[in-house]
């Protein structure tokens, strides 16, 4: 029975380890924490397998932990400076108004603005990047639609005012 529980988790996580790579990138700059945090979201996982509730999917399950741990180890170490997310250029040139000779220095940008967001807004920023809906948003973070919709049009709000003052 035991080695049937090992082997469903294994699967889960084999099949979303992209998952937790990528929480883990974008709340740990340096290696050997970001080692740590894959470690602890992998523990947290394990922990809370027996919980898992059939009715989501097992990726909305991984995300909802991954970003849990993710945030109580960021705070917990004050020294990490957070960021280095793993995003696409065509993910993140949707967000700016850029110059397309610069994608370059504009995705070092937008990193730099994503890692001053609070906790929340950066994986709220994350997922809208994986081009995640406003309901699996809303079910990972434990947030209305409304409210998902509302603070990632606030953030690329801001974020485009950043923008625009540097390119003033």
């Amino acid at each position: 029975m035991i080695l049937a529980k090992q082997d469903r988790f294994l699967s889960v996580i084999e099949t979303n380890k992209g998952i937790i790579y990528k929480v883990a990138n974008a709340y740990c700059k340096d290696g050997e924490n970001r080692k740590d945090l894959v470690q602890e979201i992998i523990v947290q996982l394990w922990q809370s397998f027996d919980q898992y509730n059939e009715q989501f999917k097992h990726s909305t399950w991984i995300y909802r932990v991954a970003l849990n741990v993710a945030i109580s180890f960021y705070r917990k170490d004050t020294r990490r400076q957070a960021i280095a997310l793993p995003m696409s250029d065509d993910s993140l040139l949707t967000l700016n108004e850029a110059e397309p000779d610069d994608t370059e220095g504009n995705i070092d940008l937008l990193q730099r603005f994503l890692g001053e967001l609070n906790e929340l807004d950066r994986a709220l920023m994350l997922l809208y990047l994986e081009e995640r809906s406003h309901q699996q948003i809303a079910e990972i973070l434990g947030l209305s639609s409304s409210n998902v919709a509302t603070k990632i049009s606030r953030i690329k709000e801001q974020l485009k005012r950043k923008f625009s003052t540097i390119k003033a």
